[in-house]
């Protein structure tokens, strides 16, 4: 499993007094900082101060480690992550994105299609990136349709690739 995972991005900057606004990825935006402190990629570490409501869905937070408008400004576009191990449990059959990331996909008679390398939102819904074998990357949207079976304990799941996705390349499957 990952050993972290991105719960929200900086997207943008709110006043003069270092507050930034950020896009969660929680199902619960309130819950950013129950977690414990916030890390970037590069491992600077933030510590939430307060948070409020934001519009259209951001929440507008007050980091301990930024004073001010300009350090606000130079962390647009930062990603903030969690251990994993700070997430609490998930029930039987339920998991987060981040444990699909590692899994092996495979078509619905077993055979090996790729590895999941990501999962991305880009606003309509979840997209899984499938690294094949001979190293190209297949896109898929995470539905039920597309994605019928999830076992992260076994490390695979089961992808119905579209043909749409696959018109033309659908023997390369095979």
């Amino acid at each position: 499993m990952p050993r972290d995972v991105l719960l929200a991005a900086i997207v943008g900057v709110h006043g003069l007094k270092g507050e930034v606004r950020v896009k969660t990825f929680t199902e619960t935006p309130k819950n950013l900082g129950a977690y414990g402190p916030l890390h970037a990629a590069d491992g600077r570490v933030f510590t939430l101060a307060g948070q409020r409501p934001g519009k259209d869905g951001e929440v507008v937070v007050a980091f301990r480690e930024i004073a001010n408008r300009n350090a606000a400004e130079a962390l647009k576009g930062v990603e903030l992550f969690v251990p994993r191990a700070a997430l609490p449990p998930v029930a039987a059959g339920e998991f987060y994105r981040a444990d699909l990331v590692g899994l092996t996909a495979e078509d619905a008679l077993g055979r090996h299609i790729g590895k999941i390398t990501a999962v991305h939102n880009y606003g309509a819904s979840d997209v899984l990136t499938i690294l094949r074998d001979d190293g190209t990357e297949v896109l898929i949207a995470f539905t039920r349709e597309n994605v019928p079976e999830i076992d992260v304990k076994a490390g695979r799941l089961v992808v119905a690739v579209p043909e749409e996705v696959e018109a033309g390349n659908r023997s390369d499957l095979e």
